[in-house]
């Protein structure tokens, strides 16, 4: 038996994740306990003492937030069961959880940032930049700012002068990139979102705006 507790629907990627895990829990004959904790950690807090007291045979999560997990954590290795991390790791001893399975955040980071740096090489002056991040204490949101700036700090044109949260929807991206149009007199080079979803969101407010965004020959990295 796998208890499940995914971090919700807020973009596309993760509900194709989704339906993967229940697809492949089908295939393999395994007895899903799936639960949907909407973005928020008490939720999924709550669904892995259910899996516990269900006694399951292992626990699998993606975490909302890198930090929070501990106690929870050592209920599950008190009662024997081990917890994987999905797509997300935590900030907690790594001897709470049985592994991770994921990606390297900081390194998509700096894939972005090595973007940014040779598409603007050769500009004049200033490249003003807006970061829209993830969700706030995220472990991709941390590491995808963190990889990011490592790069461009090489460069002192490169100048992050916005940076706020979308919480990795396409909604929260359009409307954190409405205000920045708004209150924003600078221009802006590069629009840096932590995911896909975001950036959508964020083109369609710039359009409304009344604005094209820049088109180039390369694509930028893509991140779910």
């Amino acid at each position: 038996m796998l208890g499940f507790s995914q971090i919700g629907a807020e973009s596309e990627w993760r509900t194709a994740n989704t339906e993967s895990i229940k697809s492949a829990a089908i295939t393999s004959n395994i007895d899903l306990r799936f639960t949907d904790a909407q973005q928020k950690q008490e939720n999924q807090i709550k669904a892995l003492r259910s899996f516990i007291a269900q006694k399951v045979d292992v626990i699998a999560f993606s975490p909302v937030v890198a930090t929070g997990w501990d106690t929870v954590l050592m209920e599950a290795r008190d009662a024997g069961i081990p917890v994987i991390l999905t797509d997300r790791a935590v900030s907690s001893d790594p001897s709470l959880y049985a592994g991770f399975l994921g990606s390297d955040f900081v390194e998509e980071g700096r894939k972005a940032g090595r973007w940014v740096v040779e598409q603007f090489k050769d500009a004049k002056g200033d490249v003003n930049i807006v970061e829209l991040q993830g969700t706030v204490g995220a472990a991709p949101a941390i590491d995808r700012k963190k990889g990011f700036e490592e790069i461009i700090a090489s460069d002192p044109r490169f100048r992050i002068i916005r940076s706020q949260s979308g919480d990795f929807t396409r909604t929260k991206g359009k409307e954190a990139m409405e205000a920045i149009l708004k209150s924003e007199s600078r221009k802006i080079q590069v629009l840096y979102a932590h995911n896909d979803d975001m950036a959508i969101g964020a083109i369609q407010a710039i359009e409304e705006a009344g604005i094209s965004p820049a088109k180039t020959s390369r694509s930028c990295p893509s991140m779910r």
